[in-house]
């Protein structure tokens, strides 16, 4: 990879390490994450519940609170409009919680994925309008969805919005409408997930009863959609995954429970790598592959056997996932193996008959991060496209598929991940339509990966007060990334090892500091090294428990033999 080593003005790390007493290394990561005023690198280093926005601040909050009260004092019904994914399906359990607590009479509808697809749909508004319900409330859904909520406003059902996805063009006909990207919405935290705006209501709805052991208890929930969703973990969001991380530790809720336990991680601190690589999959395979109703029951039971129950065939459905993901990734491999003009693109458009709807979105994020180019990959079936997008630093998804809308039954999404529905037939237009826009607004510099060195540190540097004091940075994820150090002149101790077939193992030195290294998925790199060679290393520094000891490890992210 082409290393680019991050500038940080010398002046701002000496001055906040010197006002907040903390080393050099510290304060220069803060000053690199743009928190170089020592009040907010306080507030950074020590998040607490008070640092919650009032949910009032909210555009329309007010009108939210008052007609679903008045719901519950009329006893009327209130129907939840949910999404299938870990985001949506976690929204949906916090408002059922919450307005289950203050009485009411509610219940839930989440989409099937393959069935419904993304969005709210008519017919599901007529039937709940058939059924007797006279309010419905979307969670990670609703605004851009003028028919459904034209159609519900004809019926007389009073509909109120809470999502988190960009506006196109005028709002919705609604009731209420809860959304930090409104123009004319001041909240000042603009990046919640779903889940954060659904939790911004039930405080809202609870007040008084909202106290801070239940704001606790609620974040745990919060946390994992927010974490899932992708969302940047600065501002509020940091807020609630820190206190939902420290929440996860000792679930109470029976399903949580059994969740955490067949992810392996009971009895272990959980971070947010744990959530996105293991504690969300499992959520999201019900949706993927079949109902995510499961989900809500199984994070709403007090059943401890039928929570076991739930979190097992959770985690079989997931198995099966992986299963299917790594089918339709060797398609896209071979079919580059076997098309090497495809490697000239700016872009990377695979679709397949048959390719499971359900996984398309992991499998695309997987190709961006084989070739680095922004990919989409497309399900089809009975002449019917449906496709998920991902894509690459510097180019917006969403803005790239805007110029092709005339090709979409229907189209949404933000700047990293998108979603659509399609005529197979206009599969090669998108593509060209696409590669188009890229190569207007991309430059071939953008196509090469390159890793962001936050520090150039020695290996004598990496002491257990230096890791705990990195710590204070965590929770790690997207806009708050786990902190890249480069160490050079490393010398290889012994000769590198596989492990599984598919990870390099190193111990490595400089000095008198030996460290265990660890390469995911660098087993190629192999036959590059033998003990006593020399190398630049670019590595995360991370601990480990083996037998009850606990100690340093890196984990490299690249590395050059001199």
């Amino acid at each position: 990879m082409r290393w680019e080593l991050s500038v940080a003005e010398q002046g701002s790390v000496a001055r906040l390490g010197r006002e907040l007493g903390v080393s050099s290394l510290l304060a220069r990561l803060l000053v690199l994450r743009g928190i170089g005023n020592p009040e907010a690198a306080e507030r950074f280093l020590n998040p607490a519940l008070s640092h919650l926005h009032d949910p009032y601040r909210m555009a329309d909050m007010r009108a939210a609170v008052v007609r679903l009260r008045q719901a519950i004092a009329q006893r009327e019904k209130i129907l939840i409009y949910g999404d299938y994914d870990v985001d949506g399906t976690m929204a949906v359990v916090v408002l059922l919680t919450a307005l289950r607590t203050l009485g009411a009479s509610v219940e839930a509808h989440i989409p099937h994925r393959l069935a419904d697809g993304y969005g709210m749909r008519v017919p599901v508004i007529e039937q709940a309008h058939a059924e007797g319900y006279r309010v419905v409330l979307s969670v990670d859904t609703g605004i851009g969805e003028h028919d459904a909520l034209g159609r519900a406003r004809q019926l007389g059902l009073d509909c109120i919005v809470t999502d988190h996805h960009l506006p196109k063009g005028d709002l919705p006909p609604a009731s209420a409408i809860l959304n930090p990207h409104r123009s004319d919405c001041p909240y000042p935290e603009k990046n919640l997930s779903g889940v954060g705006v659904a939790f911004k209501l039930a405080q809202a709805l609870l007040a008084e009863q909202m106290a801070e052991r239940q704001v606790e208890s609620y974040l745990k929930i919060v946390a994992l959609g927010t974490i899932a969703d992708v969302v940047p973990l600065v501002g509020e969001n940091r807020v609630i995954a820190r206190f939902g991380l420290a929440g996860l530790g000792e679930p109470s809720q029976p399903g949580l429970a059994a969740l955490i336990a067949v992810s392996g991680l009971a009895g272990r601190t959980v971070t947010a790598g744990d959530v996105g690589f293991r504690l969300a999959p499992r959520l999201n395979a019900a949706g993927r592959r079949e109902d995510a109703r499961e989900v809500i029951e199984l994070l709403t039971t007090s059943d401890v056997a039928r929570a076991r129950a739930i979190a097992e065939r959770l985690d079989n459905l997931n198995r099966e996932r992986q299963r299917v993901e790594e089918q339709i990734l060797a398609a896209i491999v071979e079919e580059m193996d076997h098309r090497p003009e495809k490697a000239g693109r700016y872009t990377l458009v695979f679709s397949g008959e048959g390719w499971h709807r359900g996984v398309i979105g992991i499998v695309a994020q997987r190709v961006v991060e084989l070739y680095h180019r922004p990919a989409l990959v497309i399900g089809v079936e009975d002449g019917v496209g449906v496709g998920s997008g991902r894509s690459i630093k510097g180019f917006h998804l969403l803005e790239a598929l805007t110029p092709a809308g005339d090709l979409f039954d229907r189209y949404g999404g933000h700047a990293q991940a998108a979603g659509f529905a399609m005529a197979a037939a206009c599969i090669p237009q998108l593509e060209a339509r696409f590669e188009q826009h890229a190569r207007a607004v991309l430059a071939p510099e953008d196509l090469e990966p390159g890793l962001r060195i936050d520090a150039e540190v020695s290996l004598s540097d990496l002491t257990w007060g230096r890791h705990e004091e990195l710590t204070r940075l965590e929770p790690f994820g997207f806009g708050n990334p786990t902190p890249v150090l480069a160490a050079r002149g490393v010398r290889v101790l012994a000769p590198p090892r596989v492990l599984k077939e598919k990870h390099l193992k190193l111990r490595v030195a400089q000095g008198v500091n030996a460290f265990d290294a660890l390469g995911w998925g660098m087993a190629d790199r192999l036959t590059d090294l033998r003990a006593g060679d020399t190398v630049d290393m670019a590595f995360t520094l991370d601990e480990n428990y083996y037998q009850g000891e606990r100690t340093l490890q890196l984990v490299i992210k690249d590395l050059c033999k001199r």
